[in-house]
C-alpha cells in the first residue's frame, strides 16, 4: 500500500456484516472532510459491503487491499 497518511484507524477483524460499515459510519462521523479512515476487517463480504457504502454515500473509497486473511479498506471523508 502507498504510504498515504491515515487520519484513524478503526479494528473491525472478528466482526460481520453491518457492524464493519456501522463503525465505519460512527468514524467519519467524528472526521472533517477529506480525511482518511483506515477499516481493518475480516469479513469476505466487506470488500462488496464497502464499495456500496461509498456509493450510497458519496465518501470515497480510497483503497481496498486483501492482506492475509484481513481485508484493509481505506476511506476518504467527503
Amino acid at each position: 500500500m502507498t504510504d498515504i497518511a491515515i487520519d484513524k484507524e478503526i479494528d473491525t477483524r472478528g466482526l460481520n456484516c453491518p457492524l464493519p460499515i456501522l463503525k465505519a459510519k460512527k468514524a467519519l462521523n467524528d472526521m472533517a472532510s477529506g480525511q482518511l479512515l483506515k477499516v481493518v476487517a475480516t469479513d469476505p463480504g466487506s470488500t462488496r459491503d464497502f464499495q456500496a457504502f461509498a456509493r450510497q454515500t458519496g465518501h470515497g473509497l480510497v483503497s481496498q487491499e486483501t492482506v492475509g486473511a484481513e481485508f484493509i479498506h481505506v476511506l476518504r471523508r467527503r
